[in-house]
């Protein structure tokens, strides 16, 4: 599918679905940066191949500079945040607001895209995950600098993978070694038996933008998954 084919919303000429991919990273910065410069290329990267954002909906650190650098290139439609009410005046800077008809604030599109408010942390998470999984080919989750929210999103959308609820790819997006603690663990416990070999390489990983959408890409499910049959029960 070439850019030329891509409408910059809805499906490609012949109706396959956008390519969505799911930017797990943190509301901060780092110290560091190479975290926040990552950030911008992966946008960049994003919005040269017409790859549309699915993230959580905040304006700052991380999570903002890959919402605005999409939005600067691809146009607000490109992107869509989705944050809980009670994260809003954490993660998302007043600035970006504005007043609607019924006197409710709002957040305002044109520098980092669509938001969608909701109740709670699970209802952001199912929301993300479902537009992913209803994306075009190529579509899944990459996982750049956080902590612990970063690393519990991604860590709970690989266990969907391997429990078979869905077949996108995950891959860390390792910048400056950020992630090589996790892919060591990841080894160590392929080696004691807790993680099938098969299922290793189920969250991969890239050092560059370039080579993490590549990966998701080329994802392959694997084998050695638990195939269930999630919609009977």
């Amino acid at each position: 599918m070439t850019q030329d084919a891509v409408a910059k919303n809805g499906s490609a000429d012949n109706g396959v679905p956008r390519t969505k991919i799911c930017v797990y990273c943190g509301a901060s910065g780092g110290n560091s940066p190479k975290h926040m410069e990552a950030a911008r290329q992966l946008g960049r990267a994003m919005a040269a191949n017409n790859i549309d954002l699915v993230y959580g909906g905040g304006t700052v650190g991380l999570m903002g500079e890959v919402a605005k650098t999409i939005v600067s290139i691809n146009g607000p439609k490109s992107v869509h945040g989705i944050i809980p009410q009670a994260l809003v005046k954490y993660e998302r800077d007043g600035t970006y607001q504005t007043v609607n008809s019924d006197n409710q604030v709002v957040p305002d599109e044109s520098v980092y895209g669509r938001t969608t408010v909701v109740n709670d942390m699970h209802t952001r998470k199912k929301l993300m995950a479902e537009e992913v999984f209803a994306g075009g080919p190529g579509s899944g989750f990459i996982g750049l600098s956080g902590g612990y929210g970063t690393m519990e999103e991604i860590f709970e959308t690989t266990t969907w993978n391997q429990l078979g609820i869905h077949s996108k790819g995950i891959c860390l997006l390792n910048i400056d070694g950020y992630w090589d603690g996790i892919i060591q663990w990841m080894d160590k416990a392929v080696d004691e038996s807790f993680i099938k070999p098969g299922n290793k390489d189920i969250l991969v990983s890239a050092t560059t933008p370039e080579g993490a959408i590549q990966a998701l890409r080329d994802y392959r499910v694997s084998e050695a998954i638990y195939k269930l049959q999630w919609e009977n029960h």
